[in-house]
């Protein structure tokens, strides 16, 4: 039996004034929309990654807030994910642009015109998120421990 691994990804909902930024990506030649996301790299805290991919697919350096939730999710049964979604709450409403080529455009959305958008977005993990978030479920950042990073990158057990 080959061993199961998923994907480790992580995920930024930006909340202003109601308003909820998404990234619009092409995927397979569709356009899809999703929030500022990607995969976890090596040597890397969770918290990092999510200020990281925010900067790159928005323009936005933000620090986030708290931890959403932590979701399984397979889209096929190849290939799987963990995602760690997390949010960032913004004063004012920010035009940005991303920093990587990858993202179409952004877009200050509400949840009414998230919804009327369902069939176009990346995956059910976009709605299901911005749900509990709306739901105020989460948990505060400290739950989260990056400490043993700095053990595991000098090569001490």
């Amino acid at each position: 039996m080959e061993r199961y691994k998923p994907n480790v990804t992580v995920a930024c909902i930006v909340h202003c004034q109601g308003k909820f930024l998404m990234v619009e990506e092409i995927i397979d030649g569709k356009s899809v929309f999703n929030q500022p996301a990607g995969h976890l790299e090596a040597g890397e805290s969770l918290i990092n990654a999510c200020k990281r991919e925010l900067w790159e697919e928005t323009g936005i350096k933000a620090e986030p807030s708290r931890l959403v939730g932590i979701y399984q999710f397979s889209a096929s049964a190849e290939l799987a994910f963990l995602r760690f979604t997390f949010v960032c709450e913004l004063d004012d409403i920010v035009q940005s642009a991303p920093q990587d080529a990858a993202i179409h455009a952004l877009h200050w959305l509400t949840q009414a015109e998230i919804d009327d958008r369902s069939r176009h977005l990346r995956s059910p993990l976009v709605s299901r998120c911005i749900d509990d978030y709306l739901a105020s479920k989460g948990t505060e950042l400290s739950i989260l421990d990056s400490e043993l990073l700095s053990i595991a990158a000098s090569g001490n057990p």
